[in-house]
């Protein structure tokens, strides 16, 4: 007899790309907003008349507001639906780049970023559920890719559109053209399909206060850790605690509150309930490794792109578009080697992509730290950046596919909301320890070459503001000189010792970076040693422990012997 003709799986099915455009855009859309920051800064800094390190505050409210609220966010799209809470956080993401072109003041530009970040909290696990309703297979594997390449060209673009319209318009316009982009996502938003909402899912409020607060003290401490003080307060620090500086101290709160957390997510699932972020997304020490790896990813992304704005402009002088010319090597190697990677998949295992990717990281960062100089568009310098783009390119898509491929798909959010906790709290950490390590470093230089000058007396010294020492240009020190009215012998001197030690502050920088990025290869060794369609390795045998706790079980279930009868 003959059979029917099988039904083709839903993995053979090819679904129309143009949802994952909208998905895609949505993506560009955040990345583009945090990118384009650091190309403005100096149009920032000239009109709200404030230091560098308060646009970096910008980026970190941001990076704040999502890793504080994105698991939230993430049982949002669980209750109401993936697309409801999509268009209408994208609508609110609008509003903030209305309230980002048209800010009177810093206070305002830095309110922006948190209603901004407020929205990409719900937008981060939105894309990851929409994907997974709208792909499967080889096919979502593609569409994952595709969302950490879409990342990766939102840096491109924001470099190139905003470095351009920062130096010839202003740095406005970038987000008034953030704000059509915004409109244009909600119209293609109709091609998504929706996906039902889950009214019995539940909201662990005590959860999220926890997590809310752990990520704000984390952050807020490593971004006032030069302001505040290291160890002893400082006399920026708005109190102290014996003397001791407040900032640690709050990291130290941080890190207690997070484990806290942790045990109150496995509370609530052991009763039953619905915890904020449900654990199994990241019990394996695979899955554990990949977060790590996606930690120090982007930690290292977000400090290189701090880092380098911050020397171009502020240190140089230069153009916003001088930063975007210098930094489009590095950004377009990242944009084709997220998309060319997904081929290496099925070459390599993911464990084998993740060391060579940290390995090439930690040379290129020590390559740059030996050969940067004054000419940042030197040749050595951009085969660096180019290095580092490569290896960056290729663990952000890999890190994500892991996290993606390990989780069942009714966790989709809760890998989203992981993704999205995990990469904000890196780039607010990143750039915030980037700042105050690179002003740290240039305070520690200065007051030693300071000491060690007979050009510039002790008396001259004492009339210059030491406390508060930043990056600053030859041009702004010239100001500051003329003021106590120094003598063109202590100018010069005054000129040797900014430059020297800027560049200075600029290599030890690289090289502690170079450091984290060796680091990590110990976390990149134990992600997972298979490719695509071979089977997994077999586990470990049981330990003694396990196999006494796995006989118990098979005990206490074996059925007694009937009574013998008299």
């Amino acid at each position: 007899m003959a059979t029917a003709a099988a039904a083709p799986s839903t993995t053979d099915v090819q679904a129309s790309w143009l949802p994952m455009f909208a998905i895609a855009l949505a993506q560009v859309l955040m990345s583009f907003n945090v990118a384009a920051l650091p190309v403005s800064m100096s149009g920032m800094v000239a009109s709200f008349g404030v230091p560098p390190t308060t646009v970096a505050t910008g980026i970190v409210m941001y990076s704040l507001a999502v890793a504080g609220l994105v698991m939230l966010g993430a049982k949002l799209n669980q209750r109401f639906g993936a697309l409801i809470v999509f268009r209408t956080v994208v609508a609110m993401f609008a509003v903030a780049q209305a309230m980002m072109t048209f800010a009177p003041s810093a206070t305002v530009m830095i309110a922006a970023q948190g209603v901004a970040g407020t929205a990409a909290a719900a937008l981060v696990p939105s894309l990851v559920a929409l994907i997974a309703n709208e792909y499967q297979g080889r096919q979502q594997a593609t569409a994952v890719g595709a969302l950490g390449s879409a990342r990766a060209f939102a840096g491109v673009a924001a470099f190139t559109i905003g470095g351009t319209l920062a130096t010839f318009v202003g740095w406005r316009p970038t987000f008034a053209l953030l704000m059509g982009v915004a409109v244009l996502v909600l119209l293609l938003s109709s091609r998504l399909k929706p996906v039902p909402p889950r009214p019995e899912i539940q909201i662990d409020f005590i959860g999220v206060v926890l997590a809310a607060i752990a990520i704000i003290c984390v952050s807020f401490g490593f971004n006032n850790l030069n302001r505040w003080g290291l160890g002893l307060a400082g006399p920026g620090a708005p109190f102290d605690i014996f003397g001791m500086s407040p900032a640690p101290l709050m990291i130290v709160l941080g890190v207690i509150l997070l484990q806290l957390f942790v045990r109150r997510c496995r509370q609530v699932a052991a009763a039953g309930g619905t915890p904020l972020l449900d654990l199994r997304v990241m019990l394996s020490p695979t899955e554990k490794a990949a977060v790590m790896a996606m930690f120090a990813v982007v930690a290292l992304e977000a400090a290189l792109n701090f880092t380098v704005p911050l020397y171009i402009q502020i240190v140089q002088g230069q153009s916003p578009l001088a930063t975007a010319i210098a930094m489009m090597p590095f950004n377009l190697t990242v944009f084709f080697t997220a998309i060319l990677v997904v081929r290496l998949y099925d070459k390599l295992t993911p464990r084998q992509i993740g060391r060579i990717g940290f390995s090439i990281c930690t040379v290129a960062l020590l390559w740059l730290a030996f050969v940067v100089s004054n000419d940042w568009s030197a040749g050595p310098v951009l085969i660096g950046l180019v290095a580092f783009g490569i290896g960056q390119g290729a663990l952000v898509t890999l890190v994500f596919n892991v996290l993606v491929t390990a989780a069942p798909k009714e966790l989709a959010g809760d890998v989203g909301s992981l993704r999205g906790t995990t990469q904000n709290l890196a780039a607010a950490v990143g750039t915030a320890v980037a700042g105050a390590l690179m002003v740290g470093l240039l305070s520690a230089g200065i007051m030693a070459s300071l000491a060690a000058t007979p050009y510039i007396p002790p008396e001259v010294q004492e009339r210059l503001d030491l406390d508060n020492i930043n990056f600053v240009s030859n041009d702004q020190l010239v100001v500051i000189l003329e003021r106590i009215e120094a003598t063109p012998a202590q100018v010069e001197e005054a000129f040797r010792i900014n430059t020297e030690m800027r560049l200075q502050a600029l290599k030890i920088g690289l090289l502690l970076m170079a450091c984290i990025a060796a680091l990590a290869i110990l976390p990149a060794g134990r992600l997972p040693d298979y490719k695509p369609g071979e089977l997994a390795p077999n586990p470990p045998p049981p330990s003694p422990e396990e196999e006494r706790a796995v006989a118990k079980e098979y005990a206490a279930q074996e059925v007694p012997p009937e009574p013998a009868k008299p």
